[in-house]
């Protein structure tokens, strides 16, 4: 194992049996990788076509019937011809239903409810197989489908589905004489050529060789209504339902599904987005995707074929290789072994003869030749060894000086810290003596002069107390003494932040309401105090993205007995998760890994508490998250210690 042989074959082998398989297992991977998420890529693409021609129909649907509303026909339409006119209408625009009702008689749907209030609405809705039955039979009959048991599905007790998934549509008659609402809608149950209209534009070489071979479904809830997928070879797969990881993530949260799923008895790249009706719900999944095999055979023809190859080269040259490293085995042990003994004492050990011919041979001579110079300059090393350690006595001296001096400069450090604190201390009781002092004068009123003298004694005591307390400071923290702090209305700050941002806020649809009830000053540094207001206004706006309401207040507020100023920023963006509020002051937590660098709450919170504020985050009640700072009045002589965030 410890060979040079050995250790020769590791190393040039190394990279072609380990290293070069590593890399082509890698690449492999990463080609693999890309090539699922260009898969994924084209499925999202064909969702969006088939979610735009779902909502094109729906508009289409709602223009058609404005347009019936709307037309000298209708208005000249006795209400006995409506149901003539209604069945005609009805069939030229491929409408299942289509009716007229006064407007005090509509109620019950939001659609039909929007209507009567004068604006017209197109939504999806789920009408229950009586509703079905009342406006037509042969809808109720359309809509029945019986369940299939589906692999993989949220088990059911249900055998029927007889509801219907509806393109619902009204729009109000305001014609003279008329003032109602017309109501029409298409029937999507079993609506074979509303689903192949969807795949016939999403695959449009869906029967050319080696093309994409797509389905397109619609579903009620996790039924399959209309769909072009197959059970068989000519029955398509009408009352089977969706697994329930799929049912799970699109209609339990909402979320669209883009992945490989198993779709009744195959494996497919696929897309599910959910649709909502008119209350809001999640109702229904439109689904389009396409067959994973014929991908999947290609990726691993083409990995077996780069394998064979691999392996070809291998086979090719690792017999070469070894035979032209048989020749450098030999000289490169000898060396290896005349080392060896150098290094255990035996100065006089040479290659000699058996160095080998060519390049290695000379590296052999110059080995000889070297190990003659340390042999001849052994003795003159010895001497230089001894003045070397006479040299580095001399510089361990300097070195344990330099030692005594940074210790020297520690201890000075600690008690310039030590010092502070104990000014910092001081101030606070001092504080409490002078207002004591203060209390007993006003107390007293007239009879104050009795005592006049001592308390004038303790006034003076306090104010050399003060000036002791200024020195000491002054020495352990020169500077804090550069007088940047400012006393400042909050007011006036939060209006410049907000002309300052007006550039980025007025580039989306966010509203900014204001409440500047404040009357107290504070003592801040009103640059540092601009510098949090943008942050946590620039934080809001990105959390809200395009709309919203940004809301900035100010009030005067008192914490633990000390006034002070309270200013709020709010969004209605979706708030912090619940698990992570207590993180967002930590230094480097961001939630905008590519934009952020997680830092700018950390130093808002610095400088607040440097300025004696507290600043926390809670996420409100109804929407989004709200940031409060509290720093004390200018007027105040104590501030409440910090109780986090």
């Amino acid at each position: 194992m410890n060979s040079v042989r050995f250790r020769l074959l590791i190393l040039a082998l190394a990279p072609m049996v380990v290293l070069m398989p590593l890399l082509l297992f890698l690449g492999m991977t990463r080609w693999t990788a890309d090539y699922d998420e260009v898969l994924i890529a084209n499925v999202e693409s064909d969702l969006r076509i088939a979610e735009q021609y779902l909502s094109r129909l729906m508009v289409e649907t709602g223009d058609q019937l404005q347009a019936v509303a709307g037309s000298v026909e209708f208005a000249q339409t006795p209400p006995g011809g409506f149901a003539a006119f209604f069945a005609d209408k009805r069939a030229a625009l491929g409408l299942d239903f289509l009716y007229y009702l006064p407007r005090n008689a509509a109620a019950g749907w939001p659609v039909i409810d929007s209507a009567a209030q004068g604006q017209g609405r197109t939504e999806i809705d789920i009408f229950p197989g009586a509703a079905l039955a009342a406006i037509s039979p042969d809808l109720a009959a359309r809509a029945r489908l019986p369940l299939i048991e589906t692999e993989a599905a949220v088990p059911t007790d249900r055998t029927v589905e007889d509801r219907g998934m509806v393109i619902h549509s009204a729009t109000p008659v305001t014609l003279p004489g008329r003032d109602g609402v017309l109501v029409g809608g298409i029937l999507l149950n079993r609506n074979l050529g509303f689903i192949d209209t969807i795949n016939a534009l999403v695959y449009l070489d869906a029967g050319a060789e080696g093309s994409r071979q797509g389905t397109a479904t619609l579903f009620l809830e996790d039924v399959r209504v209309s769909t072009n997928v197959r059970l068989f070879e000519d029955v398509r797969a009408l009352g089977t339902r969706v697994s329930a990881a799929v049912r799970g993530q699109v209609l339990g949260q909402g979320e669209t599904w883009l992945d490989r799923a198993f779709v009744v008895n195959d494996w497919y790249i696929s897309g599910y987005l959910p649709l909502t009706d008119s209350y809001g719900a999640y109702v229904g999944m439109l689904y389009v995707g396409f067959l994973e095999e014929p991908f999947t055979t290609a990726k691993r023809n083409a990995f077996i074929a780069i394998l064979g190859a691999f392996v070809v080269v291998m086979l090719i040259s690792a017999p070469l290789f070894l035979r032209v490293a048989k020749g450098i085995f030999a000289p490169l042990e000898r060396m290896t072994h005349t080392m060896f003994l150098v290094q255990r004492g035996n100065l006089s050990a040479r290659n000699g003869t058996e160095g080998g011919t060519g390049e290695i041979g000379e590296v052999a001579g110059h080995l000889d030749d070297l190990l003659d110079q340390v042999q001849e300059r052994d003795e003159e090393l010895n001497v230089r060894v001894a003045q070397r350690t006479a040299e580095l006595q001399r510089a361990n001296e300097k070195l344990e000086e330099t030692f005594r001096q940074l210790v020297m400069s520690e201890k000075l450090a600690s008690i310039g810290e030590i010092t502070a604190g104990v000014a910092h201390e001081i101030n606070n009781p001092v504080a409490v003596i002078q207002g004591n002092v203060d209390v007993i004068r006003e107390s007293l009123g007239p009879h104050a002069e009795g005592i006049a003298t001592e308390l004038g004694l303790v006034d003076r005591q306090i104010a050399r107390i003060q000036t002791i307390v200024g020195k000491l400071l002054q020495f352990a923290r020169p500077g804090e003494f550069a007088d940047l702090e400012q006393v400042v209305p909050v007011g006036p700050v939060v209006t410049d932040c907000l002309v300052l941002v007006n550039h980025v806020i007025s580039q989306s649809d966010i509203r900014v309401e204001t409440r500047l009830e404040a009357v107290q000053a504070v003592r801040i540094d009103p640059g540092e105090l601009q510098q949090v207001l943008i942050n946590l206004i620039m934080n809001a706006v990105q959390a809200m993205g395009t709309s919203g309401t940004l809301t900035l207040a100010t009030e005067d507020a008192d914490r633990d007995g000390v006034p002070g100023v309270c200013v709020m920023v709010s969004d209605t963006g979706p708030g912090i998760a619940p698990d992570r509020v207590d993180d967002v002051f930590d230094p480097f937590f961001t939630t905008k890994p590519v934009e952020g660098t997680g830092l700018g709450l950390s130093i808002s919170q610095t400088l607040i508490q440097r300025a004696g504020g507290l600043i926390r985050v809670r996420n409100r009640a109804d929407r989004g998250a709200c940031f409060e700072i509290w720093l004390p009045a200018a007027t105040a002589t104590a501030v409440p210690e910090p109780q986090g965030v």
